[in-house]
């Protein structure tokens, strides 16, 4: 062989012996952490170890969730957005991280410029309630007992800027109602005063409010969704009791750093959508009051921007500010 093409042979076979880019190495080859952004216990955190298992069935490594609250789910999230892009740091994104750009002036993240959204995982709806001794039966008996009495209902929330706070606000934007607002620190303080006939009316998950509303101490009076939720087929929507264009659903989403190259986003999302296909994985988010919701990166892209411009929008016309 001439010299030259030995030079060339040995210029080829170096570049076989480097090693090749993270992403086209198989993923994972490691173990992924997994942020949820809040306390153990609580929606998310159900829903992100229900995923966390999931995966790390389905790739062969380990997922580890890793609870970092704090701050309305803000420090786990901004935590997720300076990691590295490698496909090995991914987070929970939730409806609190879309309506935090127009509450926190010095939000550590922008929920549409800082993540690569892989899917959207489920909505949790809501289900609006009201004490047994509230003569209304539906959402359309609730806005006229309302309006024939202005500020003389109070309704809570978990807090000032959460879920069921902006919920509640986006019906008194639809209905024209006042009813007054009564935060609490968190959902569970607020379930009890509402029980004991202290606050009239609230929007809860359906895992927390349910048993409630079974055992008759509070009334299901509307779902929260554009649609009706399987386990509950008699509650109708918000919308559906003549509050058109109705639709104040949380929801759950997987995403990782921005800048993750896209074919590791890709086979993220495969797999997700597989598993929230899967009759286990489905029948477990149902239990604890959600449904499965899978998307497209674009897809779910789309739908975190529009959340956070609904929200926007509910936070200025409320005049919202975080505590």
């Amino acid at each position: 062989m001439k010299p030259r093409g030995r030079a060339l042979l040995l210029l080829l076979l170096l570049c076989c012996a480097l090693p090749l880019p993270a992403a086209a190495q198989a993923y994972p080859a490691k173990p992924v952490r997994f942020i949820i952004p809040f306390p153990p216990g609580g929606p998310t955190d159900i829903l992100g170890r229900i995923v966390a298992a999931q995966l790390a069935e389905a790739w062969s490594v380990q997922v580890v969730p890793d609870n970092r609250g704090g701050a309305g789910g803000n420090i786990g999230t901004e935590l997720c957005a300076k990691a590295p892009a490698d496909g090995y740091t991914a987070c929970m994104l939730s409806i609190a991280q879309t309506i935090s750009p127009s509450i926190y002036p010095k939000l550590g993240f922008d929920p549409n410029r800082d993540f690569a959204h892989v899917t959207l995982l489920a909505t949790l709806p809501s289900l609006l309630v009201v004490h047994p001794s509230l003569p209304v039966r539906n959402a359309k008996e609730l806005v006229a007992l309302a309006r024939a009495k202005p500020g003389a209902l109070n309704y809570a929330s978990g807090g000032a800027g959460t879920s069921t706070h902006l919920m509640m606000e986006l019906f008194k934007l639809h209905t024209r109602v006042d009813i007054v607002h009564v935060p609490y620190k968190g959902t569970g303080p607020a379930l009890l005063d509402q029980i004991a006939g202290i606050i009239e009316v609230a929007f809860s998950t359906v895992i927390a409010a349910q048993p409630h509303t079974q055992s008759g101490r509070l009334r299901a009076v509307a779902i929260s969704t554009r649609e009706r939720f399987p386990r509950l087929p008699d509650v109708p929507t918000v919308a559906e009791s003549g509050v058109k264009g109705f639709d104040g659903g949380s929801w759950q989403g997987y995403i990782m750093p921005a800048g993750t190259p896209r074919e590791i986003v890709g086979r993220a999302n495969r797999d997700l959508v597989k598993l929230l296909a899967a009759p286990e994985t489905r029948d477990k988010i149902h239990a604890m009051g959600g449904i499965t919701q899978p998307q497209t990166p674009e897809q779910f892209t789309q739908f975190v921007r529009a959340e956070t411009e609904k929200w926007a929008r509910v936070v200025k016309a409320a005049g919202i500010k975080g505590e």
